[in-house]
């Protein structure tokens, strides 16, 4: 394949247009397509001719099947040798058809639907004209005060890992060239993102590469080795080194150790970065490094479209590299069948019939359904259809519940939670809506209105969170507890003695006091999509029961953070039962423990475990175990539990972590039915990175858990032998 594109096409291709095969540019550049009679505007600001772009080999954000058609039809007509452009875009939980935020869709613990919001997310957007997305984001992450926890499917390592496969086939499906309804995926953001110090967008990563390969790789190997096609680097550094610039990382590991020979791309402006980050003189050492790194897209600086000739020409860079990149390009638009059909899957009359279609929208709201999490449950939900609610809140009536990557997407035909719950529960008249405060604002008319409202009611339901720029890239903050205004809001509701149920719009985990210890409810409905609010609704009626599972933990106080489940014990843990003693590894004024942990979540009905066996108390790399488990709904309706499997390692030759999810079940229980849940444990499973970063197991005792989350489980031994 790459000879007859070499020959059909690298051969024939100046220098310039071979370095421009690499340059990516944003949509403002192709605002008149065609027009490239006078140099304004971007292209000004940037510094590139008309040349440039008419060889240029991608663009960023551009969406809709005729904007894209056009813009490929004037491409092809001023490009030499007809090299139609890949078109690429941030298509992370959606298209027009929102999905819950991804840390939401974590939540469901429901691979196979999250692998279905992708195939909808790809085939609107392949309609629509794209032929690339900028995700899975896999990384990491155990800080939320980082806005793009949000993007993560949180903070272990294995979920994260079968999440990132499940979306990769999502978007690819099994053949790109022949499913034009499929996109290719575009892991991101390599490496170890997530781990920004203070939470801090774009800040420092300092890490072991033990840790890193322990902790921080193992999700992006799992997308890549489900055929994700593009890898984009990461704005942080590793070892020292910006990603972007990274050659042991990007050559040494990901192409040479994981043999990845798809395209490699920066993040916006990363290479051009790498100045700031202190790691080049110029913007000429910084294409230098970049190339030789391995990074076959710039995006959007012109670094390599303004250097690599003369660095060509000095010779420090071998003409046969910028071939090699140059040659992954052509290989991606040949796979998704470019070349025959510079088209591809764009199609305007589809794309009316396909995009935010019913059947879509149907999809979204039962991941949103799931995606909910019950914190907190006192006998007020779920609520009654004859009982009077005043729903009140800055989300009451609000439709910006779609989240930060959501950019196709519209606020405006979002479906609200008021008009929903008035729906649902049959007579419009028995949900009052007030606004309360806005999300950092609190007037007193706005309070009036709202104790007005809530003093006729039988149940108060308070719809609060962040607005949806409070997450996402660029949107870290220091104070993860809800603005003032809105946990003044709480403390005047309680006054009036009434059942108190809080649902939470938010992109993080948050600091809950003022809420948790307030409210006799709390729902968390994350940012939950294009039908959040119909969803929600059938929640709070008990239409649905509630079944997510926390996938990252909700910090006590934004000072134990990073706090995590699987961490390690250090050598004085803090025992479980009370003690004086002061020199232990704690804090003197809060828990070690997170308000509520990883795998957590609560039911309408009850769920209990019994009879937990191991199949041997010894165990050997070719004779595997069995654990079983039976769980019972013990309550009066049916659910959904997730059964959690963890091992904890007792003596390793590093330190182990007190808990690791291994495995997973979901099962759906009638009232009174039981269910044996049955794990296979093998040795490949108690194997981690070692001080000489060899993979491998240790011989000794490991301790099983199996529960409702990584705090609530019960146990057994066996020894590896």
């Amino acid at each position: 394949m790459t000879e007859h594109l070499y020959n059909k096409y690298v051969q024939h291709m100046t220098l310039e247009e071979k370095i421009a095969q690499l340059l990516q540019l944003a949509a403002p550049f192709y605002d008149e397509p065609g027009d490239d009679s006078e140099i304004t505007g971007p292209m000004e600001e940037l510094g590139i001719d008309s040349n440039t772009k008419r060889a240029a080999g991608s663009v960023l954000g551009i969406a809709g099947a005729e904007k894209m058609m056009a813009v490929q039809k004037g491409h092809l007509a001023g490009n030499r040798l007809g090299i139609p452009l890949l078109f690429m875009a941030d298509i992370v939980h959606g298209f027009k058809t929102i999905f819950p935020i991804p840390l939401a869709i974590g939540c469901s613990w429901d691979l196979k639907l999250a692998e279905q919001s992708a195939e909808i997310a790809a085939r609107e957007a392949a309609v629509s004209g794209l032929h690339v997305t900028f995700a899975p984001m896999v990384d990491l992450v155990r800080d939320a005060r980082w806005g793009r926890v949000m993007e993560s499917t949180g903070e272990d390592t294995y979920l994260n890992a079968e999440f990132g496969k499940a979306f990769v086939q999502g978007f690819q499906g099994d053949n790109l060239k022949d499913d034009k309804s499929r996109v290719a995926a575009c892991v991101k953001h390599f490496a170890a993102y997530g781990l920004a110090e203070g939470g801090r967008d774009y800040n420092t990563v300092d890490l072991s590469e033990r840790q890193l390969r322990e902790y921080y790789l193992p999700a992006y190997k799992a997308a890549i080795d489900a055929g994700a096609e593009i890898v984009m680097t990461s704005f942080n550094i590793v070892n020292g080194i910006p990603a972007t610039a990274n050659q042991r990382l990007m050559r040494g590991l990901l192409r040479d150790e994981w043999g990845f020979d798809g395209v490699v791309i920066s993040d916006w402006a990363a290479i051009k970065e790498v100045i700031a980050h202190g790691a080049a003189e110029d913007d000429k050492e910084a294409a230098f490094k970049a190339i030789h790194s391995g990074v076959d897209i710039d995006m959007m600086t012109t670094s390599y479209v303004n250097h690599l000739p003369e660095l060509v020409a000095e010779g420090l860079v071998d003409e046969a590299m910028i071939d090699e990149a140059v040659l992954r390009i052509l290989k991606l638009k040949e796979k998704l069948g470019l070349f025959e059909n510079p088209m591809r899957g764009a199609d305007p009359e589809l794309e009316q019939q396909i995009v935010f279609s019913q059947e879509h929208r149907q999809v979204s709201q039962r991941l949103a359904e799931k995606s909910s999490v019950l914190l907190k449950n006192e006998n007020v939900l779920p609520l009654q259809a004859d009982q009077r609610v005043a729903l009140i809140g800055p989300f009451a009536d609000s439709g910006d519940i779609l989240g930060w990557w959501s950019w196709t997407g519209s606020k405006e035909t979002a479906v609200k939670l008021g008009e929903s719950m008035q729906k649902v529960s049959g007579d419009p008249g028995n949900v009052v809506i007030a606004k309360g405060c806005g999300i950092d604002t609190l007037s007193e008319s706005d309070l009036a209105e709202a104790l007005d409202a809530a003093s006729a009611a039988e149940v108060i339901v308070l719809a609060l969170g962040e607005a949806s720029d409070m997450s996402g890239e660029g949107g870290s903050r220091s104070d993860i507890r809800l603005p003032e205004a809105q946990l003044e809001l709480v403390r005047e509701m309680k006054k009036l003695g009434k059942p108190l149920a809080v649902v939470l719009f938010n992109g993080r985990p948050l600091d809950l006091h003022g809420i948790f210890d307030v409210a006799d409810a709390v729902l968390e409905a994350w940012f939950p999509g294009s039908e959040g609010g119909a969803a929600l609704a059938d929640i709070l009626y008990g239409k649905v029961n509630p079944s997510g599972r926390l996938s990252m933990s909700f910090p006590y106080s934004v000072g134990q953070i990073p706090v995590y489940y699987n961490a390690y014990s250090t050598g004085r843990p803090k025992p479980e039962e009370e003690t004086d003693n002061r020199y232990i590894s704690q804090y003197i004024d809060i828990p070690n423990e997170p308000l509520l942990p990883f795998g957590f979540g609560l039911s309408y009905t009850t769920f209990a475990y019994a009879d937990f066996s191991l199949s041997s108390d010894t165990m050997t790399a070719t004779r595997p175990l069995e654990a079983k488990v039976t769980v019972t709904n013990t309550g009066s309706q049916a659910g959904t539990e997730t059964v959690q499997l963890y091992i904890r390692d007792m003596s390793g030759e590093t330190v182990r972590p007190v808990k690791e999810l291994k495995d997973f079940r979901q099962v759906q229980l009638s009232p009174g039915e039981s269910r044996e849940v049955v794990f296979h444990i093998e040795e490949s499973q108690l194997c981690y990175h070692h001080s000489d970063l060899s993979y491998t197991s240790d011989p000794g005792r490991f301790t099983v858990y199996v529960g409702a989350s990584s705090r609530d489980t019960q146990s057994a031994m066996f020894r590896l032998v």
